[in-house]
This record gives C-alpha cells, structure tokens and sequence, in this order.
C-alpha cells in the first residue's frame, strides 16, 4: 500500500484496525496527519514533533477536559494499551475522526456558541495538577518576560533601520510607526507590573488551568448529534485564561472590514462570562493584554529575521498595513476600556 510522507505501516499494525486505505492530510517532516480509512470509519493519525513525556502531559490534560464534559476526539489505544506508538524516538497518536461540521464566525449564533465553548474549556480546566515527571508546557507568569524580551528584540531591529543609508518601503513605515507601537508596548508592560497578574498567576497554580492556544472556529466541530468538538489541543499550555481570550478576540476582528468593534466585544466578553465569570481584577488585565501590539510585534519580527521564506517583498509591506491598520482599529478599545468590562 503506497503511503506518502513516510511509511506509516510499522505504526498501524500496533493498532487492533484493519486499514483500507490512507490519505496524507499533511506533513512537514517532523510532525505529519493522516486519514485512516477503517473497518470502523475513518481516523487521524498524528506524528508529533514533541518528546512522549510533553505527550503524556497533553494526553492527561485532555483526559482532565473530558472528565469535565469538554468533547475531544478519543485517543484509540493500542493493542498493549499504549495511548501512543514511538517508532524512531518519535511519538505516534491515533484518534476517533469527528463526522461533523467545521464552525465559522458568519454568524453571531456561530460566535455566542464558540466563547460559551471556551468558556467552558476554561471552567473544566481547573482542577488540572499534572504529575511531577512530566514535561510541562506552560506560559504561566511568563508574560512580562516574553514583553521585555519582544520589546528589545523590536527595539533593536528599529535601530537597525534607522542606521540604513536607504530604507525598504517596509523599512520606511517601520519608522514612521514604530515610535507609537514602542509606547504601547510600554504602556502594556507598566501595567502589568501594576496590575494584579502575579495574583491571577498565584491563582492558576493553586488550582489549575489551561489554554488551547489555537480555540478557532476551524477547531470546533459540530457532530451530527449536536455535540461541539474540540480538535487540535498539540498546544495546550498551562496559562491564564486571557491567552485565549486575547487570541479569539484578534481572530474575530480580523475578518472585519473595518477592524475593532467596541459593541461585539462587549458582546463577546459578555457571552463569555455567562459560562465562566471573571473577577473585576481579571477583565481589568484585558486592556494591556490588547495594549500590547501584538499584531505589530509578529509581522516585524518576521520581515527582520526572514522567517517567512516564501513571502515576497510585496506581501511582507501588504501584512504590515493590514497589521497596522488592526492594531490601530483596537486603540478606541482602549480608550473606553471600562465600557466593556462585564460587571
């Protein structure tokens, strides 16, 4: 049976299945999906980048979520009872396929249900302690470093530029605009030394809680009996919950015409409190958390260190203007910050 990406067969046959057929979904070499067609339906197999004790981490995070009535795809075992195969030192998992519809942000029945659900995963997380041996991943307490830490890498690509004898289109809006992102960023990191994190952070630790990092309306799906599924939890970190927030909130206002919309995010933080209601001290951690140029930081940092190696000079400037124009479209946000705290 001819497989692309590599062969997968060794893997397989650890499994109680009878294969039909496989499709490569996708693979980079280090990290790989395929659809396996069975006697009992289809299923995903993963190849993990990540080493097994990171994996034993995920898997019993996403057995915590399921205890508490978060639906993600079953892991199927193996036939000695494995929740994984490593063929090669590399880790190999195989689960249930979701026979359902993926969600989208087209309309506001779509988007209430999508923050009820992450809300949710947020409450059901609590309670999570993993055990000692683990390689955890986690960002919790973490963030005014990974600030500082952006803040000179930025700083220091600012200057780079101003030194040019000639300036890139790119480089000439990078110095017309980075001045005003730098205040944002040190607005956002004087707030959080100010503001209540280390106590949200204190929180989280003594009694659990994690994010999926990647909570899309692409990674939610609607099963036929009416269930919402969870897939891609790969990332599930230990943090607070504004790391989600914070990211659904950007994926939403992106596909907006005109930006940031003060009502809809009033709504949506609304919406998400109706599952799992935030402290006053919490919501008040939303306005630096979008203080920070989030946006802004990602696509310079890209353009200076050639990240993107497909990208052309073109399509670098276009994502600098579109990524402008969205961090700028957040400022009245802001500005009339205490509009929208849901209290």
């Amino acid at each position: 049976m001819p497989v692309k990406g590599e062969d997968i067969t060794p893997v397989l046959k650890e499994y109680d299945i009878t294969v039909k057929g496989i499709k490569l979904e996708s693979y980079k070499g280090k990290k790989g999906v395929w659809w396996i067609n069975t006697d009992n339906g289809y299923k995903i197999l993963k190849k993990q980048s990540f080493p097994y004790k990171t994996l034993d981490f995920i898997i019993d995070a996403v057995n915590h979520l399921n205890s508490n009535g978060v639906y993600i795809p079953n892991i199927i075992k193996t036939k000695s009872g494995n929740d994984y195969v490593i063929k090669d030192g590399v880790c190999f998992v195989l689960s249930e396929a979701i026979d359902g519809s993926t969600l989208n942000y087209s309309s506001d029945e779509n988007v209430r249900r999508i923050i009820h659900e992450l809300a949710r995963f947020h409450k059901a997380s609590r309670g999570f302690s993993p055990r000692e041996d683990y390689k955890v991943r986690t960002h919790l307490g973490l963030w005014i470093e990974k600030y500082e830490k952006d803040m000179n890498k930025l700083k220091k690509y600012y200057n780079m530029e101003l030194n040019k004898d000639e300036h890139s289109e790119f480089g000439k809006i990078i110095l017309k605009e980075y001045p005003h992102f730098y205040e944002r960023i040190k607005n956002s990191i004087e707030a959080f030394y100010k503001e209540a994190y280390s106590d949200w952070v204190k929180e989280v630790e003594e009694n659990g809680g994690l994010c999926h990092q990647d909570f899309t309306a692409g990674n939610c799906i609607l099963e036929n009996s009416g269930r919402l599924y969870i897939l891609d939890t790969d990332s599930l970190t230990i943090d607070i919950p504004l790391r989600d927030i914070r990211k659904i909130l950007n994926k939403i206002m992106k596909r907006k015409n005109d930006g940031w919309d003060l009502e809809l995010t009033s709504k949506i933080l609304k919406c998400y409190n109706e599952q799992n209601p935030l402290k006053k001290y919490q919501w008040e951690l939303l306005k630096p958390t979008l203080t920070f140029p989030h946006l802004f930081v990602g696509i310079m940092s890209k353009y200076y260190e050639r990240r993107e190696k497909t990208w052309t000079e073109q399509k670098y400037i276009k994502r600098l203007k579109e990524m402008i124009s969205i961090e700028k479209s957040v400022e009245p946000i802001i500005n009339n910050f205490e509009d929208i705290i849901p209290m």
